[in-house]
């Protein structure tokens, strides 16, 4: 067995590759080119599209609510600037510059690292489960819109309950709402859509409605990237566009509602006592880790098919505010309509917005009720929901693809460039701060962790903790196991071994740019030269 691993040095010279494989290798190699995108729209929208979702037309509102109002914003804020950007940009770079997809990219840069992106792929197959699923609702309200009159409009459904109420109809000048009314929106949602049950224990029956659209979405989603960045930059010209015409719309058509103004100030005003909660910063921190997809190799996969002199520099930052300000803009859109829906109800905005996440399934359907000609822009609507999870959903598939076939090299990929030792030092010096900030988040979340409930009223069995807890386990294992796995399969010195793997793969690049030759090495404590590291 071969313990070497590529760009390792031992004994300070670099070993022979035999001849006969080295040839196969370079025959393949020039015969196999990278795809590239056809221009840079293309690429800004397919990251626009991945990380502009629907975590930041329901997640984000709701978080604020949650977590006081615009008192959020400060830890989201520093979150944004010293986890978010960087990281964003971290991600992106290193697929530029090594042209490789989330699991090779580490590999290539440093092997005992790897481990990072087998756990990223972890997520994403994890993510690509879960994330399917939402577009099987949303595409199950799209077809229920191709009718004349909405069937959440209305409380005479055999699904509805006798504590349903048409508040729209109702004379708000009479009392008629009871402890326990609900809307006709909220009952479609959870007794139609989901039909949720009494527990986690209790599964239910087969929804073949809901299966037949969770087969339709993947096989949107497969048509979306079957050709690979061919057939992804040309869909993501409409999928990442359309939703914020209707968002425009649905913001539009928010405001002007009675009651709006009382949702804005209940988004807006700041709980200032909130920022003591370790919870609220943990939200922050994770929000943003959410929207812009860290940590998962969707951005590394869609940077590596840049070219190699692209200023990502300058997109990651365009993104990075792009992404936030789409953020900042839905809550008025949402909570302008959770104004409007408490006023109608005559209850505190607090108990409308306690459905969490399902806020996107119940107040921007409520807005659509209200417009004329209401089935169409039922459909427009929810067009929108499934394009904007449609981009996450085929970006995460092809992160996933990209990772997989660039794990094989001399098959697919050509390699003709050479790592920078410092770019290594930058990475690796960045990761230790990085690993600070999230350390300390995930040590709050344990202080204040507290069991999982759903809607404040029932708690999940001790089990249903147990398997969120090993899905969560499942992907940060990978990179203290990778590191010991490869630290006992290779030969050396414990010292020896370590150096082996902290070596960049020999043939990534070396200049910064065209005509510029990397600077003569100085001496200093950041200064890391081949001599000096023995790679």
């Amino acid at each position: 067995m071969d313990y070497r691993v590529p760009g390792a040095v031992i004994n300070g010279e670099i070993p022979a590759q035999p001849s006969g494989e080295k040839k196969k290798k370079e025959a393949v190699d020039q015969t196999l080119e990278r795809d590239h995108w056809n221009n840079k729209l293309e690429y800004v929208l397919s990251v626009a599209g991945e990380i502009i979702g629907l975590g930041n037309v329901w997640r984000f509102p709701y978080l604020c609510y949650k977590n006081g109002g615009g008192a959020f914003f400060i830890p989201y804020l520093i979150f944004l600037f010293t986890c978010g950007i960087p990281v964003f940009f971290l991600e992106t770079a290193l697929g530029q510059y090594t042209s490789q997809g989330g699991v090779t990219s580490w590999r290539r840069l440093c092997p005992l690292f790897e481990g990072i992106g087998y756990a990223s792929q972890v997520i994403v197959v994890l993510l690509n489960f879960y994330y399917i699923i939402v577009l099987a609702w949303a595409l199950f309200y799209l077809f229920s819109s191709f009718t004349i009159d909405l069937p959440w409009g209305s409380c005479d459904h055999e699904w509805n309950t006798g504590n349903c109420v048409e508040f729209q109809k109702t004379n708000s000048s009479l009392n008629v709402t009871t402890e326990n009314a609900t809307s006709p929106v909220i009952e479609f949602w959870e007794r139609r859509v989901l039909k949720i049950s009494n527990g986690i224990e209790h599964m239910g029956g087969l929804r073949w409605e809901l299966a037949l659209c969770l087969l339709l979405a993947w096989i949107i989603c497969y048509f979306c990237i079957w050709k690979g960045v061919k057939s992804t930059g040309k869909v993501v010209y409409f999928t990442a566009t359309f939703p914020y015409l209707m968002l425009v719309v649905l913001l539009i058509r928010g405001v002007s509602l009675p009651g709006a103004s009382q949702g804005i100030l209940f988004y807006l005003y700041p709980d200032l006592t909130r920022l003591s909660d370790p919870q609220v910063w943990m939200d922050a921190g994770t929000q943003i880790f959410f929207s812009y997809a860290i940590c998962l190799g969707c951005l590394t996969a869609l940077g590596s098919y840049n070219k190699y002199h692209n200023n990502c520099y300058r997109d990651c930052i365009a993104l990075c505010f792009l992404n936030s300000g789409t953020s900042f803009v839905a809550g008025f859109a949402i909570f302008s309509i959770l104004g409007f829906m408490a006023q109608e109800q005559g209850v505190a905005i607090s108990e409308v917005a306690e459905s969490g996440p399902g806020l996107a399934f119940i107040a921007y359907p409520r807005a659509v009720v209200m417009l004329p000609f209401s089935p169409l822009w039922a459909c427009f609507f929810f067009i929108m929901v499934v394009l904007l999870g449609l981009d996450s959903q085929f970006v995460c598939v092809e992160s996933l693809v990209t990772a997989l076939v660039d794990m094989y090299p001399g098959i697919f990929r050509k390699k003709n460039r050479r790592e920078i030792l410092i770019l290594l030092v930058s990475i690796l010096s960045y990761l230790v701060g990085l690993v600070m900030i999230t350390e300390a988040t995930f040590f709050f979340s344990l202080i204040k962790y507290t069991p999982l409930t759903y809607n404040k009223k029932y708690v999940y069995p001790w089990w249903g903790d147990t398997v969120g807890w090993l899905l969560a386990l499942s992907s940060m294992v990978c990179i203290p196991l990778w590191i010991i796995y490869k630290l006992s399969t290779i030969k050396g010195s414990l010292r020896e071994r370590f150096h082996q793997l902290v070596c960049p793969d020999e043939d990534l690049p070396q200049k910064m740019c065209p005509g510029q030759q990397f600077p003569a090495p100085r001496t200093g404590l950041l200064m890391l030269t081949e001599l000096d590291s023995h790679c």
